[in-house]
Protein backbone atom coordinates (compact mmCIF):
# COMPACT_ATOMS: atom_id res chain seq x y z
CA UNK A 1 0.00 0.00 0.00
CA UNK A 2 1.39 3.61 -0.65
CA UNK A 3 0.57 7.21 -0.06
CA UNK A 4 1.19 9.93 -2.16
CA UNK A 5 0.98 13.54 -1.55
CA UNK A 6 -0.81 16.02 -3.84
CA UNK A 7 2.13 15.66 -6.69
CA UNK A 8 1.98 11.86 -6.95
CA UNK A 9 5.04 11.66 -5.01
CA UNK A 10 5.52 8.88 -2.05
CA UNK A 11 4.67 9.64 1.39
CA UNK A 12 4.34 6.24 3.21
CA UNK A 13 4.75 2.77 1.84
CA UNK A 14 4.22 -0.85 2.96
CA UNK A 15 3.98 -3.99 1.98
CA UNK A 16 1.40 -7.01 3.05
CA UNK A 17 -0.17 -10.02 2.18
CA UNK A 18 -3.08 -10.16 -0.38
CA UNK A 19 -4.86 -11.53 2.41
CA UNK A 20 -5.58 -8.55 4.65
CA UNK A 21 -8.07 -6.28 3.81
CA UNK A 22 -7.17 -2.77 2.87
CA UNK A 23 -8.74 -1.10 5.54
CA UNK A 24 -6.31 -2.67 8.26
CA UNK A 25 -3.40 -2.06 6.64
CA UNK A 26 -4.28 1.42 5.84
CA UNK A 27 -4.52 2.04 9.80
CA UNK A 28 -0.50 0.86 10.06
CA UNK A 29 1.09 2.51 6.52
CA UNK A 30 1.51 5.84 8.11
CA UNK A 31 3.82 4.25 10.44
CA UNK A 32 6.43 3.64 7.28
CA UNK A 33 6.30 6.99 5.73
CA UNK A 34 9.50 8.22 3.95
CA UNK A 35 9.23 11.83 4.94
CA UNK A 36 8.96 12.93 8.69
CA UNK A 37 5.51 14.94 8.20
CA UNK A 38 2.76 12.61 8.62
CA UNK A 39 -0.30 13.47 6.13
CA UNK A 40 -3.12 16.30 7.71
CA UNK A 41 -5.92 14.80 5.41
CA UNK A 42 -6.09 10.98 3.30
CA UNK A 43 -8.43 10.39 0.32
CA UNK A 44 -9.75 7.39 -0.72
CA UNK A 45 -12.13 5.66 -2.32
CA UNK A 46 -15.45 3.79 -1.09
CA UNK A 47 -13.65 1.09 0.54
CA UNK A 48 -12.18 3.29 2.84
CA UNK A 49 -15.28 4.77 4.21
CA UNK A 50 -15.47 3.59 7.74
CA UNK A 51 -16.33 5.48 11.00
CA UNK A 52 -13.69 3.46 13.10
CA UNK A 53 -11.10 3.72 10.55
CA UNK A 54 -11.75 7.59 10.56
CA UNK A 55 -11.52 8.01 14.23
CA UNK A 56 -8.30 5.52 14.84
CA UNK A 57 -6.36 7.45 12.34
CA UNK A 58 -7.39 11.03 14.14
CA UNK A 59 -6.26 9.49 17.26
CA UNK A 60 -3.18 8.05 16.39
CA UNK A 61 -2.13 10.34 13.65
CA UNK A 62 -4.02 13.15 13.48
CA UNK A 63 -4.96 12.61 10.58
CA UNK A 64 -8.14 13.43 8.39
CA UNK A 65 -9.16 10.93 6.67
CA UNK A 66 -12.19 11.35 3.11
CA UNK A 67 -14.19 8.58 1.75
CA UNK A 68 -17.25 8.82 -0.05
CA UNK A 69 -20.30 7.25 1.13
CA UNK A 70 -21.28 3.87 0.37
CA UNK A 71 -25.21 3.83 1.25
CA UNK A 72 -25.58 6.78 -1.57
CA UNK A 73 -26.89 5.06 -4.87
CA UNK A 74 -27.75 6.85 -7.84
CA UNK A 75 -31.52 7.10 -8.12
CA UNK A 76 -32.15 5.40 -11.71
CA UNK A 77 -32.91 7.64 -14.69
CA UNK A 78 -36.53 8.76 -14.90
CA UNK A 79 -38.76 7.18 -17.17
CA UNK A 80 -36.65 4.36 -16.77
CA UNK A 81 -38.72 1.04 -15.12
CA UNK A 82 -37.37 -0.78 -12.28
CA UNK A 83 -34.79 -3.33 -12.51
CA UNK A 84 -36.79 -7.22 -12.81
CA UNK A 85 -35.55 -8.98 -9.86
CA UNK A 86 -36.82 -12.53 -11.41
CA UNK A 87 -35.67 -12.98 -14.51
CA UNK A 88 -38.22 -13.66 -17.58
CA UNK A 89 -38.65 -17.23 -18.34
Amino acid sequence: MGIADGHGLPVALRTESASPAEVTVVEQTPEERIVPAVPERLIGDKAYHSDGLDQKLMENFGTEMTAPDRSQARPPPAGRPPTRRVPRR
